[in-house]
């Protein structure tokens, strides 16, 4: 009796707090403002830069805030509190997770190669934004004018021609016509920036077909950005916890002073306009297009799927209040798309200025907007060095907040599953993830690198995040029940009122899984990938859906392994967790789960600890 005591007490002092950490063996944030950092640098990426201002501009301008916001309230929210407290109950990956149903084990997996694919063509973004940066150092800025790299195609002011008649006049400015918006006709030619872009950093190749050799100050680059992020994580979350006080807050920094300059710039007023202002249409709320890239961006921008947040929440204290901290995160995320899109379109607008055209031609889409509209207009303001060097430094830390958090998941997922291997290696771990994902990046850093890139970002980081999200959703609410669910919830907030559950009740069981038609919708209305007009040859899209096969197969797979090796009906299966399921510290067990199997106990300790309690 003695003995066990002993035995009991010793296991008790092995999970108290040490050093701040209320669980020893796994580690838990520093400070509740780490975590809300690294979950807002995490969910704040390049996908609010670049995706958000376009897709508002292209579907309504401020009308498109409706269906966003409404999506954020009907999917974003719900599920981003849903991973939220899978991954703090139990304090595991988003592997083990799945312990609730053993059989969708495979869904876990599935979010771990999303991230790990996602990550490959991430790193290569952030070190385009390096480059860029570093060439902004020069003076004059080399995109600024058709220098000796440029070809005959290259030109500062695009020329504009007048369609009169049907006649095309080139000097009707000089026969005091005002011509019309649509009677304008713009000559074929590229800008300076464009021309930079596909001749000095990409050095694009006419095709996938033509990879051509590894563009060595992209490859250097993409190495700068590796080492970065395995310094930052080389201790996992209490090195990167550091890290994002300064990369998750100075891009709100850059933000603001690009908002400010841009602002005062003559012209700005008309690419606000565009944006979210008076040039709304109020007309495209009738277009599903619009609901569908709404939905999208929300999954999109707030990683949900990606195994990011079930990580990064399985670190927080077992009691901290998930729900407030989704609130605070979801909003801050939407917001910071609104208000990057101002600092874009006030510069874009006073671009469209200078070149006496409509804010239409100069606003682009993605690589587009970031690595040559923006850019160019950049060059066009006074001190135009700083402001490039403020803009791609902003990119980097974004990129780098989210790379963080995607390189985490896999070493997570490795730790959980095989503890024994790996929880003491963690440095030796994330230094050869990084070496990894810099050796999977190189073939994007070829000269056909920018055609692999867009493949992965149209098939591995879109709308097969909606099939996740949709395996996620059934499995919570339908399978492993929405009533055990909120108790385990209330284990960790305390108990709530029936009123307080009834929206979330209505949320995870009848609304969000109604995403199933955005679903079927994407599916039906895809269109393959291009990109700079080049058609991509029938192989790679196959290749693309093969992508698609290799995250989500695991799911069907994992489900079989699990159905043969078990016994019992499928239905028990599908109901019963394993007998590991639970909060990882047995003082939070509770009488629930308080013969929940210890995984880093021994069976001598277990059986002794539950003989002295009987």
């Amino acid at each position: 009796s003695n003995f066990s005591a002993c035995l009991e007490f010793f296991v008790f002092l092995n999970h108290r707090e040490k050093d701040g950490d209320e669980n020893t063996e796994r580690g838990n944030w520093t400070s509740k403002t780490e975590y809300l950092l690294s979950m807002v640098g995490y969910a704040v990426g390049l996908g609010n830069i670049w995706r958000f201002p376009y897709l508002a501009y292209k579907n309504g301008g401020g009308a498109f805030l409706i269906p966003y916001f409404t999506m954020l309230l009907v999917a974003g929210i719900p599920l981003f509190y849903m991973e939220s407290a899978l991954g703090q109950f139990c304090s595991q990956g988003p592997v083990n997770v799945w312990r609730m149903v053993p059989l969708l084990q495979g869904v876990g997996v599935a979010t771990v190669m999303v991230s790990l694919v996602a990550s490959i063509y991430y790193n290569v973004i952030i070190a385009y934004s390096a480059y860029f940066m570093f060439a902004s150092m020069q003076n004059p800025l080399p995109w600024s004018d058709c220098f000796s790299w440029a070809n005959e195609n290259c030109t500062k002011t695009p020329t504009v021609l007048c369609n009169i008649s049907g006649v095309l006049v080139a000097n009707w400015t000089g026969l005091n016509l005002t011509c019309p918006q649509s009677d304008r006709v713009k000559v074929p030619s590229q800008s300076p920036s464009e021309q930079y872009w596909d001749l000095v950093v990409l050095q694009r190749s006419s095709g996938l077909e033509e990879t051509g050799p590894v563009v060595w100050h992209l490859a250097l680059c993409l190495l700068l950005s590796s080492a970065i992020v395995a310094a930052a994580l080389i201790k996992g979350i209490k090195s990167s916890g550091k890290a994002v006080y300064f990369t998750a807050t100075f891009p709100y920094v850059v933000i603001f002073i690009l908002l400010i300059r841009g602002v005062t710039l003559e012209g700005a007023q008309d690419g606000i306009d565009y944006y979210i202002g008076s040039k709304s249409n109020m007309t495209k709320l009738s277009e599903a297009q619009v609901w569908k890239d709404a939905a999208t961006q929300i999954f999109f921008s707030l990683c949900l799927a990606w195994g990011g947040v079930v990580t990064l929440c399985s670190y927080n204290n077992f009691h901290n209040n998930l729900f407030k901290d989704t609130l605070v995160i979801t909003f801050t995320n939407c917001g910071t798309s609104v208000f990057a899109g101002f600092a874009i379109f006030s510069i874009l607008g006073h671009m469209a200025h200078i070149y006496g055209v409509s804010v239409t031609e100069v606003v682009d889409e993605g690589f587009g907007l970031t690595f040559i509209a923006y850019p160019d207009a950049l060059s066009k303001l006074p001190i135009s060095q700083l402001w490039s060097i403020l803009f791609f430094f902003m990119l980097l830390t974004v990129g780098l907040d989210s790379q963080f958090a995607a390189i985490e998941v896999i070493t997570t997922f490795l730790t959980d599953m095989f503890p024994e291997i790996f929880k003491s290696k963690r440095a030796v771990l994330t230094l050869a993830t990084s070496a990894f994902f810099y050796l999977m990046g190189l073939p994007c850093v070829t000269r056909a690198g920018i055609y692999w890139v867009t493949i992965i970002d149209t098939f591995a980081a879109t709308w097969v995040l909606l099939i996740l999200a949709l395996f996620e959703i059934v499995g919570v609410s339908y399978v492993y029940g929405l009533n055990r669910f909120i108790k385990d919830i209330e284990m960790m907030i305390g108990e709530k009122s029936f009123a307080f559950w009834l929206w979330w009740r209505a949320a995870w069981f009848v609304i969000t899984p109604g995403m199933i038609v955005i679903l079927v919708w994407s599916v039906i209305t895809f269109v393959p990938p291009s990109y700079g007009g080049v058609v991509y040859p029938d192989w790679s899209v196959a290749l693309g859906w093969c992508m698609v096969a290799f995250i989500v197969i695991w799911i069907p797979i994992i489900a079989v392994y699990k159905l043969i090796k078990a016994e019992g009906t499928l239905w028990q299966l599908l109901s019963t967790p394993s007998e590991d399921w639970g909060p990882y510290l047995e003082i939070h067990r509770g009488e629930r789960y308080s013969r929940q199997k210890d995984p880093y106990r021994s069976e001598a300790e277990v059986t002794v600890i539950t003989d002295s309690k009987l």
